[in-house]
C-alpha cells in the first residue's frame, strides 16, 4: 500500500514538472504577443486623403497595426493633392492616396517609391431626391452636361483632393468649364462637402465609402453609379529616404507592408459589412492598374 502511494505521488510530481516546463516554454511567446517590439523610431507620419479617415477605415487599420508592430501612426488627413505635396517636401513618411495620374508624377520626380495598389471602391454622383437636372440613371458625363444645362447647384470639393482631381477631369471630358453661382467650391474634406451639398440641395461627387458613412446624416441620394469613369483606386507609397534623410524608412515600409499583408487585406475586405451590409472597399493587394484595363 505504501509503495502504491509513493508511486502515485511520484507520478503527480512528474506531471507537475512537465506542465511547469511547458508553461515556461510558452510564456515568452505569449509575452511577445502581448508586448509588441519597440522600434527605434516609433512615430510614423501618414499623409492620406480624407476619405480613409471619414469612412472610419483608419480607425480599424491603425490600431491593429500599432498593436502588432509597436509603431505609432500620426495621421494627417488632407486632400490627396496636399498629401502628395507633403511627400514631395519630405514632410511625411508614407502616403495613402487615390489620384493615379498625380501619384505617378510624384514617383517619377523621385519623392516617393514602392507605389503599390491597396484597394478600390467607386465614386458616386449624389444629389437631392427631387433631382432637378434629371440625371438619375444617366452616364456621369451626360449628368454633368444636364447639371450645367439647368445650372443646378453643384458643390465641388475644391481642395485639390483626389476626388476634386477626378471631378475636374470629368468636367473636362464633358467639354464644360464650370463657373457661375451654381458651381460652388467647399474647400473641405469629403464628409463636410457632403453636408454642404445636402444643405444646399445640390449635387456632388463622393467616394462611396464616405457617402455610406455619412448617409445617416444627410438626405442626398445616389443618382449615378456603376460608370467605369468612376472607379476609385488607392495606392500606398513610401516617401523616398534617399531624398529625405529624416524619413522614417523602416516605419513607412512596415505600414505599407501591413496594408498589403493577409491581415491588413482581410481588415479592408471586411470593413463596413457589419454596419452597411457591404464592404466599403475591395482589397487589391498584388494587383496593378493593368488588372482594371488602365
Amino acid at each position: 500500500m505504501r509503495n502504491k502511494v509513493l508511486k502515485l505521488i511520484g507520478s503527480m510530481v512528474i506531471i507537475l514538472m512537465v506542465f511547469g516546463l511547458t508553461a515556461c516554454q510558452k510564456a515568452p511567446k505569449q509575452q511577445a504577443a502581448q508586448n509588441p517590439p519597440k522600434p527605434a523610431r516609433p512615430e510614423v507620419i501618414l499623409a492620406t486623403t480624407t476619405s480613409t479617415q471619414d469612412s472610419g477605415l483608419l480607425d480599424v487599420i491603425v490600431p491593429a497595426f500599432e498593436k502588432k508592430t509597436g509603431y505609432k501612426i500620426k495621421t494627417i488627413s488632407v486632400g490627396t493633392g496636399q498629401a502628395l505635396a507633403m511627400g514631395e517636401k519630405g514632410e511625411a513618411d508614407v502616403l495613402l492616396v487615390h489620384a493615379p495620374d498625380a501619384e505617378k508624377k510624384v514617383v517619377a520626380g523621385g519623392a516617393a517609391i514602392n507605389r503599390r495598389m491597396v484597394m478600390h471602391n467607386d465614386f458616386v454622383l449624389v444629389g437631392p431626391s427631387e433631382d432637378p437636372a434629371k440625371i438619375k440613371g444617366k452616364s456621369v458625363i451626360d449628368s454633368l452636361k444636364a447639371i450645367n444645362s439647368v445650372k443646378a447647384v453643384f458643390v465641388s470639393r475644391g481642395d485639390d483632393s483626389g476626388t476634386h482631381k477626378l471631378e475636374q477631369k470629368l468636367w473636362q471630358t464633358a467639354g464644360i468649364k464650370p463657373q457661375g453661382t451654381w458651381y460652388q467650391e467647399a474647400g473641405a474634406g469629403m464628409g463636410q462637402t457632403l453636408k454642404i451639398a445636402d444643405e444646399k440641395k445640390g449635387y456632388t461627387i463622393s467616394d462611396r465609402a464616405t457617402y455610406l458613412a455619412q448617409q445617416k446624416n444627410i438626405a442626398l441620394q445616389v443618382l449615378v453609379e456603376g460608370d467605369a469613369k468612376l472607379l476609385n483606386i488607392y495606392h500606398v507609397m513610401e516617401v523616398n529616404p534617399d531624398k529625405f534623410a529624416k524619413v522614417n524608412k523602416e516605419g513607412a515600409k512596415a505600414f505599407a507592408d501591413y496594408l498589403l499583408s493577409d491581415e491588413g487585406q482581410a481588415l479592408i475586405s471586411s470593413f463596413g459589412k457589419d454596419k452597411y451590409g457591404q464592404a466599403l472597399f475591395t482589397a487589391d493587394g498584388g494587383k496593378t492598374e493593368k488588372d482594371f484595363g488602365l
